[in-house]
């Protein structure tokens, strides 16, 4: 009897094991999702990649960058006259004083504005004679006008002053003293109104002749203007220097304004730098730099900082600075011997003072990451788990970490581009 009943409770068992074993296949589940890592893996050859130490050193805040050697100033030749090239006088490369002729135009229609110019001011001249030949005439007429009219008035005062005697002692009649009375009012008011009228005249004339002389003057300083266009045929060297381009062939029509060559004043030099745009907030006039040649280093100073970014890219121009020597009739800082324009040398530009920081060494993903995460290695070296950072300032050898990593730990400092958004990286 009881074999029977032991039976039973085996065979109600069995009839739950397909639940119990259900439950803990949940369980096994529930606990993978809570507690399992779900990060994507990526299988890698270690030959493959680059691996980092994080490092608290000195980091030496810097930009290098290739700088070529240019003249202190470049002038353009521009012609202030438009015409056809005659004669090439000088030819490129050579050394010109300020003054030099540099190339000779020819203009037919300037040759004919000079020539009715020059005819013009002719004929205002001989105008001008002829008015001033016909104003001494008609000045010398109302000369002799004058006079007859002085003279007739003082006739008929005499008359009338004597008839007004004779008239008191009743030699005349009263009719013959009132006409020699109105005859020399009328000779006297006539008298004034030519007066006042030659004197008009002469006024009127007076500012006609100051017209003609102003025009006739404006006509010579017109002449002379026209003739220094033409003088201005000769294109002349601004500065003294070495003619570095001459873009011009016999014939050829050159307009007033064009480019057409240019002079290097090679008094001085500067070196001129293509910077990445990353840094154009922080490069600023007054800031150092050095390069090397040879066994000796030479110190530059930033010149200029042009705010135009091209293609990433902005420029910056450095003078030479050091011990002061003199060039010609200026001044320059310390430079090499036998510097020429279109030399190139590594610049190393100062932004800041050296400080410690912490530091890992430059490297192509940050093509990818922007710097803002990285793969950090375990202590077995064995996988590589992504980690977000933040980057400061970087140089040629170094980026400078501010958050994120601490020193003594490694990092894969190689391209991204294959792991694609694998968290964990398994080294084999």
């Amino acid at each position: 009897m009881d074999r029977i009943i032991e039976k039973t409770k085996s065979q109600k068992l069995k009839k739950y094991w397909p639940y119990m074993a259900g439950g803990a296949f949940l369980l096994l589940i529930v606990c993978w999702l809570v507690f399992g890592n779900h990060a994507s893996t990526l299988k890698v050859n270690a030959d493959d990649l680059t691996m980092s130490d994080v490092t608290r050193a000195e980091f030496k805040d810097y930009v290098r960058t290739n700088g070529q050697v240019l003249p202190i100033q470049v002038v353009q030749i521009s012609p202030e006259e438009g015409g056809i090239v005659m004669e090439k006088v000088v030819e490129e490369g050579s050394h010109v004083k300020k003054g030099d002729v540099i190339v000779r135009l020819s203009n037919s229609n300037l040759d004919l504005q000079i020539l009715n110019a020059e005819a013009e001011l002719a004929e205002k001249q001989n105008l001008l004679r002829n008015t001033q030949v016909a104003m001494q005439q008609d000045r010398l007429n109302n000369q002799t006008e004058q006079a007859q009219l002085d003279m007739d008035t003082q006739r008929k005062q005499r008359t009338f002053e004597q008839n007004k005697r004779l008239y008191q002692e009743k030699l005349i009649s009263r009719e013959d003293y009132i006409q020699s009375q109105e005859d020399y009012q009328l000779a006297a008011k006539k008298r004034s109104l030519v007066s006042k009228r030659l004197k008009q005249d002469s006024i009127y004339r007076t500012v006609q002749m100051d017209q003609m002389e102003d025009n006739l003057d404006n006509m010579r300083k017109n002449v002379v203007l026209v003739r220094q266009r033409k003088d201005k045929l000769e294109v002349r060297s601004a500065i003294d220097g070495e003619l570095g381009l001459l873009d011009v062939e016999l014939g050829q029509s050159i307009q007033p304004g064009q480019k057409i060559g240019q002079l290097n004043d090679l008094s001085d030099y500067k070196v001129q730098a293509q910077i990445d745009e990353h840094y154009i907030d922080r490069v600023r006039q007054g800031l150092t730099a050095t390069f090397t040649r040879g066994d000796k280093q030479y110190q530059l100073l930033v010149r200029k900082v042009y705010p135009e970014v091209r293609e990433g890219k902005f420029r910056c121009d450095f003078s030479f600075k050091g011990e002061r020597q003199r060039v010609g009739e200026r001044s320059s800082g310390m430079r090499p011997e036998n510097i020429r324009t279109g030399q190139t040398y590594y610049i190393d530009l100062e932004l800041g003072q050296p400080e410690q920081a912490i530091l890992i060494p430059r490297g192509t993903f940050f093509q990818t990451t922007g710097g803002q995460w990285i793969f950090v290695l375990d202590k077995s070296g064995s996988k590589a788990y992504r980690r977000n950072i933040r980057i400061g300032r970087q140089n040629p050898q170094y980026y400078e970490v501010l958050e994120g990593l601490e020193p003594g730990e490694r990092v894969v400092t190689s391209g991204y581009e294959a792991f694609k958004d694998n968290e964990v990286l398994v080294i084999r």
